[in-house]
């Protein structure tokens, strides 16, 4: 129903009937489009609860309601008219627990089953997170900001009633002090809570000036969590260490269980509580870390490293009984899901998982498990997520979110390619999205796409920026060059310190295989990407002038810069280059596009959030007057209130591509010869 007005409002507002009736996606249908996350098994694993998110075309925002489907696809429903997320089972099945923002904030609200009633159940100032249930059902534990209170740095004279003073100075004293996607940062810690089911006051359990935002894990006697965090004395200086607590609920005693250098995060205990599952590495300070499996007997205090022979970064784990586990992780550009026993054994169950960016082509995705059913996130290269289960045989998609957005359209066919790089010869993965109606006989003008991170990885999965691009009449190639997430530590590490480099020359033996292969028109190449995509970008057109254009957005034009201006400045600087930028200034001239500048000759735009912290405007500024300055055709385009994930706003995302595109088509004219 919801679905169906949104579509009634865009079409009397926004839709010509030329538009509203098109076989190809269109721009205001990033508006229809809806996507699972976040699956949630019932105890009796009969029924699964998930997070149904899509777009509301009046606040231009994301929104998410809590669904019910059965497990054999049967009896979808909404759990209640509220607005929400982050659903948990109680114990028993008989009560669902999940956030919802109210006029009072962001609060925990609490939904009976039997009764069809839902109620808010907390008076929270700050938002929690985290949430999960004792196993005896009687407790919630959550994580939330402490705001830590400030003397004033100075006292100021009260301006007088009425008066129209200016606002008073912010004075910052903290390392992190602003976050992309926050803004500037409220002072204070992380800390874990307690409340009752039933509501009422939560309790503070942690403390200290540390951060305890993990996830954590209750004991089987509910007396105890467990929890990740950095409780050093420096550790601000040290953002990579952690380590797995025993929390005492009922006296906040926390108890070191782990003490290796580097970070072990998301601890899960067996169901009989005697094993301690959690993920970590050695911290090496490269670009690129492979997260393994541990296991800490505690009966003994031994530890051991399962799957050690899975040279792929496990994202996440789940018990599936007191001998065995589930362990999520990406290979090759696709999520999987493995069953690993404490024997060392593996076994593939889930190989579609993912769905969740819907932007552009990200792996990513989630799953939970209960009562002999796993439910996951399912991904395929023409629909965003669906939930789908397995465990009554299967998989078996539960789900069709976008059936009536997207049965009707005819998309970009999308094609695994593999080919040798001209640096070396390894073999790089890519995919090249067909636009509709694609006609072999044909060469096509060419979008080179370039994912970020570095260490990230693009897949066969639904992106509404590349089916626009291929609506346009594009062929969109894009690839997971080296440096690229999912193939194993040391491919990810080919460009530990030397970023970017070989990673340009895959991606132009992209664009080669693709002219190749017969599809693309060699004369009319144009690339684009975001933050580690745009770093790239603005790279390509200081090294070949065989664009027509180029679209470098959210880049990192200059890495002196960066690591003095970006969020995450503590670590930036640790893991992706040998020392600060003073001590070895040259190391960070000689990757940064801005130092080749003179060399540019391609009509290069900038896009950035305005309030992007991760690479902040001021990179686009640099680059944009330098072009500026060496007449090279450009153009800056400041995207208002928006922070690095532009996307986050659905009519940001369709900005995004309408101003590429008119780029592109700026310098698309065909002339005799091409």
């Amino acid at each position: 129903m919801q679905k169906t007005l949104t579509a009634l409002v865009f079409a009397a507002v926004c839709g010509t009937p030329t538009e509203a009736l098109s076989d190809t996606l269109q721009q205001m249908d990033v508006f229809t489009l809806e996507w699972a996350s976040d699956p949630q098994v019932a105890p009796n694993g009969n029924t699964i609860a998930y997070s149904r998110v899509g777009y509301d075309l009046m606040s231009d925002r994301t929104t998410a309601s809590i669904w019910l489907v059965d497990d054999d696809g049967a009896n979808h429903r909404p759990l209640t008219d509220i607005k929400g997320s982050l659903a948990r089972w109680s114990p028993s099945g008989d009560r669902v627990a999940f956030v919802s923002r109210t006029d009072g904030g962001v609060q925990l609200h609490m939904h009976w089953l039997a009764a069809n009633r839902t109620t808010p159940i907390t008076q929270l100032t700050e938002t929690p997170r985290n949430l999960a249930w004792s196993p005896d059902g009687q407790w919630l534990a959550f994580t939330m900001l402490v705001p830590k209170p400030q003397k004033p740095f100075v006292e100021l004279p009260k301006a007088p009633e009425g008066a129209n003073w200016a606002p008073q100075p912010k004075v910052i004293e903290t390392m992190l002090y602003r976050a992309d996607g926050t803004g500037y940062l409220k002072e204070g810690f992380a800390h874990l809570f307690v409340v009752p089911a039933e509501g009422g006051t939560p309790r503070q359990v942690t403390s200290g000036d540390f951060n305890h935002r993990s996830n954590f894990a209750w004991a089987p006697d509910s007396r105890a969590v467990y929890l990740s965090a950095n409780r050093r004395d420096d550790w601000e200086y040290e953002p990579s260490d952690s380590e797995i607590y025993r929390v005492d609920i009922a006296t906040g005693e926390m108890q070191a269980l782990t003490e290796r250098y580097g970070p072990d995060v998301d601890p899960a205990l067996s169901p009989n509580g005697r094993y301690l599952a959690y993920r970590g590495y050695d911290e090496e300070l490269l670009g690129y870390n492979v997260s393994r499996v541990h296991v800490l007997d505690l009966t003994n205090d031994t530890s051991r490293v399962l799957a050690e022979d899975l040279d792929r970064n496990v994202d996440s784990l789940q018990w599936r009984d007191n001998q065995s586990l589930y362990i999520g992780y990406t290979a090759s550009g696709l999520g999987k899901v493995d069953i690993v026993t404490l024997s060392d054994t593996r076994k593939a169950i889930v190989e579609q998982l993912g769905g969740t960016s819907i932007s552009r082509p990200y792996s990513g995705g989630d799953f939970h498990a209960a009562g002999g059913r796993l439910a996951y996130t399912h991904s395929v290269a023409n629909r965003p997520a669906n939930v789908a289960v397995v465990g009554r045989g299967g998989p078996n998609v539960l789900t069709a979110l976008n059936r009536d957005a997207l049965a009707h359209k005819d998309l970009a066919t999308i094609e695994a390619i593999e080919f040798p790089s001209g640096l070396d010869g390894k073999m790089i993965q890519a995919w090249v999205a067909k636009p509709p109606g694609f006609d072999a006989n044909k060469r096509y003008p060419l979008i080179l796409e370039i994912h970020g991170g570095p260490f990230a990885a693009y897949g066969p999965h639904f992106s509404a920026e590349v089916q626009l691009y291929a609506a346009a009449g594009y062929v969109v190639v894009y690839a997971n060059p080296r440096g690229s997430s999912s193939y194993g530590k040391s491919f990810g590490n080919l460009i530990h310190h030397a970023y970017p480099g070989g990673d340009y020359h895959d991606l132009m033996s992209a664009v080669d295989y693709a002219i190749d292969e017969g599809w693309a028109d060699s004369s009319r190449l144009f690339v684009t990407g975001g933050s580690g995509g745009g770093i790239l970008t603005a790279w390509i057109v200081t090294q070949t002038g065989r664009f027509r254009a180029a679209v470098a957005a959210k880049p990192v034009i200059n890495w002196y810069s960066f690591v003095l201006t970006a969020d995450q400045y503590n670590f930036f600087y640790r893991a992706w280059f040998p020392d600060l930028p003073w001590n070895v200034p040259d190391a960070y001239l000689a990757r940064s596009p801005v130092h080749f500048v003179h060399r540019v000759t391609t009509p290069t735009m900038l896009l950035t959030g305005e309030r992007d912290y991760r690479t902040p405007i001021s990179e686009s500024e640099q680059f944009y007057q330098a072009l500026k300055l060496t007449k090279v055709d450009t153009a800056m385009v400041r995207v208002p209130d928006a922070s690095h994930g532009i996307a986050a706003r659905p009519s940001h995302l369709i900005a995004k591509v309408a101003h590429v595109l008119a780029w592109f088509e700026r310098y698309d004219t065909v002339v005799d010869g091409d």
